[in-house]
């Protein structure tokens, strides 16, 4: 079990880009999969971007070709590059293990 903190929300521009970082506080590099989610009040939380421990990466269609997710084993580190961000990518981003939650970073996009 590892402690999961994210940072780098904001408020942004539709348009503009965001790098939401994950910073664990154990390591990660025994985790099959990484993954950043998302949830808007009211609504399911949904997967955006998952890492496999090889690299291999999978994206929701929504984010396809805009969004980019990394992991840093060494830094304990998972990143969410989103470009050309729109205004329904406005949510809560979480990062996770799988078995572990960190408390979320707001993201809002104005248009």
């Amino acid at each position: 079990q590892v402690r999961l903190v994210e940072s780098g929300g904001g408020l942004v521009q539709a348009g503009e880009s965001l790098r939401l970082s994950c910073a664990a506080s154990g390591s990660i590099g025994s985790y099959n999969s990484m993954a950043w989610y998302r949830q808007v009040p009211g609504k399911q939380r949904e997967l955006v971007a998952l890492i496999s421990r090889g690299g291999s990466t999978n994206y929701a269609d929504s984010v396809k070709g805009r969004f980019t997710i990394s992991r840093d084993n060494a830094k304990k580190m998972l990143y969410l590059q989103m470009n050309s961000l729109k205004p329904e990518d406005t949510a809560v981003y979480y990062c996770s293990t799988g078995a572990d939650w960190g408390q979320g970073t707001q993201v809002t996009v104005s248009s």
